[in-house]
């Protein structure tokens, strides 16, 4: 790696009471880069993510964002150092509108922020989800599955992410917007922001991301390009996850 990466995590463990679910995970997503986290259901996804956020009680010899050590920080002011979490049941505000539920996200951009980063602005936001724009006053709990997705990403970008960490985006989703959604996550990916997306869905690994890891039963079992993934799934030298292979 030839510049610090924008997330770097080394052996990372982390447990739910006495339960440990995470067994030494390292990776790095680089900026600008999109890097998918795949497993079945259980595998660990979703705690990678949570211990990124301090979440969950956890360990690890390094966590890292943009070289700053977060393994001391509480879950807000890792949020303040430009971390985004979408979690994978969305916790939008669903009595508030779409306005409201952007308003509460709003946060200053992060000290140290790379300037040819946007400032996610609801304006710029609504032209990335022209969806939302047409119901700015419709409450979120009115909102089908896939437009609080919109929501719960756009939310989470009004408060000025240089990492997005996206949980499960198309669980749930209806096909036409995912297709929506992977083209928002492009434009997102092209202006620079940086993604780990733990997703079971391949098709949209497949278009968006550069790497991927593989994880299963807390553990990494392979890492490499997304292309590779393929050549090696086809040979049955990595296992297959629920739905995707």
């Amino acid at each position: 790696m030839s510049e610090t990466p924008r997330l770097e995590i080394e052996a990372l463990d982390a447990w739910y009471g006495a339960a440990r679910i995470l067994f030494g995970v390292s990776l790095h997503v680089g900026r600008g880069e999109a890097v998918a986290l795949i497993g079945r259901n259980g595998a660990g996804k979703s705690t990678t993510m949570k211990a990124v956020m301090g979440l969950v009680t956890r360990r690890a010899a390094r966590l890292d964002v943009e070289g700053r050590d977060l393994r001391a920080l509480p879950t807000y002011e890792i949020a303040r150092h430009g971390v985004g979490y979408v979690p994978e049941d969305r916790r939008i505000f669903t009595e508030l509108t779409v306005a409201e539920n952007l308003d509460i996200g709003r946060r200053p951009r992060p000290a140290g922020t790379a300037p040819d980063l946007p400032d996610w602005t609801p304006q710029a936001l609504f032209a990335l989800f022209p969806n939302l724009a047409e119901m700015q006053d419709r409450p979120g709990g009115a909102m089908s599955g896939g437009e609080q997705q919109m929501l719960a990403i756009a939310r989470t970008l009004v408060g000025q992410p240089r990492l997005l960490l996206l949980d499960e985006p198309s669980e749930g989703v209806a096909p036409v917007i995912v297709d929506q959604m992977i083209h928002a996550l492009h434009t997102l990916k092209r202006a620079g922001l940086s993604m780990l997306i733990a997703e079971q869905n391949l098709d949209l690994c497949r278009s968006l991301c550069d790497r991927a890891y593989v994880i299963e039963q807390g553990e990494l079992r392979w890492h490499g390009a997304m292309a590779e993934l393929e050549e090696e799934a086809l040979f049955g030298r990595v296992a297959p996850t629920n739905g995707i292979m």
